[in-house]
Order: C-alpha cells, then sequence, then structure tokens
C-alpha cells in the first residue's frame, strides 16, 4: 500500500469518527486550533499532518491513535468489542435484540458490497 492510500485511510478513520460524534470539520478545527480547510485536507488524505496535529485529533475525539492508524491489529478489534459491550450494557434485552438484529443487517450489506 503506499502512502496516498494509507493517508486517505487515515483521514476517513478520521471523518468517520468526527461525523459519528455529531462534529462538523469547523468544530474539529476549531477545538484543535486549525483551519477547516486543513482537516478536509487530513480526512481526504491530500496532506500529511504532524504528530501534535494527530494527537489533538485523536484527544478530541476521545479515539485510542491505533484505532485510526491500525484497527486491523488485535489489540485495536479488542477495544471495539468492548466499546459495543459497553454500549449494550444499560439496555434492556428487547433493545439488545433490537440492537443485535440491526448490527447483523449492516454487516450482511456490508459483505455483500465487498462481494460486488
Amino acid at each position: 500500500m503506499d502512502s496516498n492510500s494509507e493517508l486517505k485511510q487515515i483521514g476517513q478513520r478520521i471523518r468517520a469518527a468526527r461525523t459519528a460524534q455529531n462534529l462538523s470539520q469547523a468544530d474539529l478545527a476549531f477545538a484543535i486550533e486549525v483551519s477547516d480547510p486543513y482537516i478536509s485536507d487530513i480526512e481526504l488524505g491530500k496532506t500529511k499532518m504532524n504528530i501534535l496535529t494527530f494527537c489533538r485529533i485523536v484527544e478530541t475525539l476521545k479515539m485510542s491513535a491505533d484505532s485510526i492508524l491500525r484497527p486491523n491489529v488485535p489489540v485495536v478489534n479488542q477495544i471495539y468489542q468492548q466499546e459495543f459491550a459497553d454500549l449494550l450494557k444499560d439496555c434492556s434485552p428487547q433493545e439488545i435484540e433490537s440492537i443485535l438484529k440491526i448490527v447483523k443487517e449492516i454487516k450482511a450489506s456490508l459483505h455483500s458490497k465487498k462481494e460486488d
């Protein structure tokens, strides 16, 4: 994998984390004291960020750096599994069943897109 592809994937993970928290690019840019276009360039993989900017991003998003840089590492998979378990802790059995049905549908959809 070339560095441009890696930058794009890192940018996509940052964007996914940001949007999952309902933050705009402007919100993230303000929080880490950079310009809005710079966040856009990072998310599109158009620019390299320095380590301090990256640290500010992961701290602001309250994410593990591993989950942004290397999501296919076993430790990161354990983090995701724990996050999922934490989401279900305060759910009723009916809510858990509904969430599992939704997740199964999403998984099936993602897998079918990979096959295409």
